[in-house]
């Protein structure tokens, strides 16, 4: 990932309405595994940190912790959210077979350096039987903006394609869906008439419209609690179990 980029998220994932609405997604879709008191989770690929930390404030009664490959990212990552962060890569992760009850995993398998089919036989591995994988990808590759090439994201996802993935290295069962599709309009239109020239998609936006945005998140994440979701979004969730 290019350094500015890096800067930039670890300046902004705390108050930008899209890091925001994607931790307390993550959140609440581990939340309601209702994994038990103590449970290992691991942030696959956890960059600066900031998903960390609010997993940790968050879900207190769990036992967060981080890999990163890039070692400055996981120094910030170690000093924001004050859990273990060790470096490493996802497609070979430096844990011993059945280390975790739960991974989540946030916009990590679409970057170049992941080998997607080690990813997830790293996951499998590194979880115990029963456990859950908790993944965030960016979707639609025809969305590409200019946010994918400063971090090296080398491929997006449907729906449909992150589920055949999964299903196919081994875990069963396996939900997936979109989310961030109230906003999805918006984000299209942006990428119509921007493309991939403008700088990034990580900025800081007007309180007022920041806070807009995140309520529509907030609206969202509500419905997904009722099930009531739209078979199209900015985001491919997935949710997986390795068989016990």
């Amino acid at each position: 990932m290019e350094r500015d980029e890096y800067y930039r998220m670890a300046e902004l994932e705390a108050a930008m309405w899209w890091y925001r609405a994607l931790h307390a997604h993550l959140a609440a879709d581990l939340a309601g595994l209702r994994l038990p008191a103590g449970a290992r989770l691991l942030d696959a690929g956890c960059g600066t940190g900031g998903l960390l930390r609010y997993l940790n404030d968050a879900l207190p009664g769990l036992a967060p912790e981080g890999v990163e490959f890039d070692p400055e990212a996981a120094a910030l990552a170690r000093q924001k959210s004050g859990r273990p962060v060790v470096v490493g890569s996802v497609n070979a992760l430096p844990y011993a077979p059945a280390s975790f009850d739960a991974i989540v995993s946030a916009d990590v398998l679409c970057h170049a350096g992941v080998q997607p089919g080690q990813a997830w036989a790293e996951w499998l591995r590194c979880l115990k039987p029963g456990g859950w994988l908790l993944l965030n990808l960016p979707a639609y590759g025809w969305m590409a903006s200019a946010h994918d090439r400063h971090v090296h994201n080398a491929r997006r996802y449907t729906a449909s394609g992150a589920k055949a993935e999964a299903l196919a290295a081994g875990f069963a069962p396996v939900r997936a869906g979109y989310w961030n599709s109230l906003l999805f309009p918006l984000m299209l239109l942006h990428r119509l008439t921007s493309g991939t020239k403008q700088s990034s998609d990580v900025q800081a936006y007007p309180p007022w419209l920041d806070a807009s945005l995140f309520a529509v998140t907030a609206l969202e994440r509500r419905l997904h609690g009722m099930n009531i979701r739209l078979p199209f979004g900015g985001s491919v969730w997935l949710l997986a179990q390795k068989p016990s």
